[in-house]
């Protein structure tokens, strides 16, 4: 099975109330911590409304995040295209690109608020096939084509060339989709990867087994190939050592981000006040848009999304704040310590080899003992060392088991039954001298043990 990337989707959702110099900051260290725990990829959005969603420009935040990252992929997640000239989009996306060294994913899409489109004096009837359009000049831009003019409705292009292309050879992109069919055909059009940003719903977990149909159908239809490796699927989860502990962490969190921005600020459909934040998390949890649990609960709930959509290439955490700044960073880093091998089964050698020694433990050890035992018969001084060493273990509170800092003594000698047992008389007796060529020093004499110079 091929090893699956993982990510997260910052858009953010912030609760208005708190400095908005240090949540752009602490949106920064996320992104660091998230590339020294070895995340793949990073996908900021752009929003002008809502107060909580407060980033404004994802090329310009990426430019930032790229100066504290090293290697981890930063991907917009999205630019709205209908709000800006293409021409300008595909300047800004080779720059970032250069600037970050070639780690930049293009992802795109309508516009997620009305309040938005309301304020840019646009139509939401038109934002999707704007996007359509927009995307038709971009990747012709990106792919370097000659000189070329453009006109339409909402935009013009005058012998538009880009004068820099992009530090990658082929800029990886990616098409927002939600519940419609229209993000997923929009990739299976232009060949390119998918969003899945409405999976952090029931609605949008149930609508995702037929969602990449749409894109295998649209690609088809217009000579392009799609592969699930490059799909990416939005999931919701909050992590600790014990489910009752993340609940904890997570549940009053949950219930702010539900209740004011979801229901209050927003008005999604379907999405009602809920007063107990005991009972929210269950109806979270239990319709399966997110996961407050365990490293475990979230590997079973991974496998069991790929089943259920036949197989995708990235997981994207959706980033929140329903916990402290400090736990959620531990829970990430739970995630990629815990939830990442077992998925990828980055430790099966591991654990088939410990497995082994288990299994083999009775010959291994016996053999090693006797051999143990054999090398300390062979020296009188180590055969009575250890003679007074069982000696002590025999007498102890937990004489014949092992405890820490006792080696293989007691083994070796039941594996070597026919090696001669020393004796404390054998541990007193001075171990034989060779002659010395110089006169003993005094000083030396007078250090030794009363016992050795009485035998001198």
């Amino acid at each position: 099975m091929a090893r699956m990337k993982f990510g997260t989707f910052l858009a953010p959702h912030h609760p208005v109330g708190e400095h908005p110099t240090l949540q752009f900051q602490t949106d920064l260290d996320f992104a660091a911590h998230l590339d020294r725990l070895g995340f793949d990829e990073f996908w900021v959005g752009e929003h002008h409304s809502s107060g909580w969603e407060m980033i404004a420009s994802p090329e310009m935040f990426l430019a930032a995040a790229g100066q504290v990252t090293h290697t981890i992929r930063l991907g917009t997640g999205v630019i709205s295209l209908p709000y800006h000239h293409p021409f300008n989009v595909a300047q800004r996306l080779v720059q970032l690109d250069h600037m970050t060294r070639g780690r930049v994913i293009f992802g795109s899409g309508p516009g997620a608020l009305p309040s938005d489109a309301r304020v840019l004096g646009i139509n939401p009837m038109v934002q999707r096939d704007r996007q359509d359009e927009a995307l038709s000049v971009i990747t012709r831009l990106l792919r370097g084509e000659p000189r070329f003019s453009y006109e339409c409705e909402w935009f013009k292009l005058r012998d538009a060339e880009l004068q820099l292309l992009p530090v990658q050879e082929e800029m990886e992109m990616a098409a927002a989709s939600s519940i419609s069919p229209s993000g997923m055909t929009l990739a299976g059009k232009y060949g390119m990867g998918a969003l899945s940003i409405a999976s952090t719903s029931s609605e949008g977990l149930q609508a995702l087994p037929t969602q990449w149909s749409f894109a295998e159908e649209a690609a088809a239809k217009h000579g392009k190939t799609v592969d699930r490796k490059n799909w990416r699927v939005l999931m919701m989860f909050h992590l600790a050592e014990t489910r009752q502990q993340a609940e904890a962490e997570a549940m009053l969190g949950l219930q702010k981000w539900h209740n004011i921005y979801n229901v209050h600020v927003l008005g999604r459909p379907g999405a009602l006040h809920v007063d107990d934040p005991r009972e929210l998390l269950e109806q979270t949890v239990a319709g399966g848009a997110a996961v407050v649990g365990t490293p475990d609960d979230m590997v079973k709930a991974i496998l069991r999304l790929q089943e259920v959509t036949g197989g995708f290439g990235t997981v994207l955490g959706f980033a929140h704040d329903w916990a402290s700044r400090e736990n959620t960073f531990r829970s990430w880093d739970m995630f990629a310590r815990y939830v990442i091998p077992e998925v990828n089964r980055l430790t099966v050698r591991q654990k088939a080899s410990a497995d082994y020694l288990a299994a083999n433990k009775a010959e291994l050890m016996g053999g090693a003992g006797a051999a143990i035992a054999a090398k300390i018969q062979e020296n009188a001084r180590a055969a009575a060392a250890m003679a007074v060493t069982l000696q002590q273990q025999a007498s102890a509170p937990q004489a014949g088991g092992w405890r820490p800092g006792v080696g293989a003594g007691t083994s070796a000698e039941a594996e070597a039954p026919k090696a001669k047992k020393a004796t404390k008389k054998d541990a007193e007796k001075p171990a034989a001298r060779k002659p010395e060529a110089k006169k003993p020093d005094t000083k030396k004499k007078l250090a030794a043990p009363k016992k050795a110079r009485a035998a001198e």
